[in-house]
């Protein structure tokens, strides 16, 4: 058996969990926060057996994309306001970040 732990943006969390649900796989799904760009994360943690991990990885790879999307640079309490202006710049987001880990025990209650 295997945790599988994915992180994606939250744009693509109601795809990711309906495309699961109809895949008959199980998973929890926790909101999270990314430290890059402090945007709103989920993070799924399934519990699949070992045949399955390439099936839900696919599912996952499909239905999270990347792309690029403009941001607002943050501004920095250490620089005057006069010349504290947000600049936006372009930033790769979406896509998972996906860890895949052996479980040693598993029980359901």
């Amino acid at each position: 058996m295997k945790l599988i732990m994915a992180i994606i943006q939250d744009k693509d969390s109601a795809i990711l969990s309906d495309e699961l649900v109809e895949a008959n796989v199980r998973a929890t799904k926790l909101p999270s926060t990314g430290g890059f760009l402090r945007a709103g994360n989920t993070t799924f943690m399934i519990g699949v057996e070992d045949e399955r991990v390439d099936e839900v990885l696919r599912i996952i790879k499909t239905n999270c994309e990347a792309r690029e999307q403009f941001v607002a640079t943050p501004v920095s309490m250490d620089v005057p306001l006069d010349n504290a202006i947000a600049y936006p710049m372009e930033v790769h987001v979406g896509g998972a970040t996906v860890f895949v880990l052996p479980v040693d025990s598993f029980y359901r209650f």
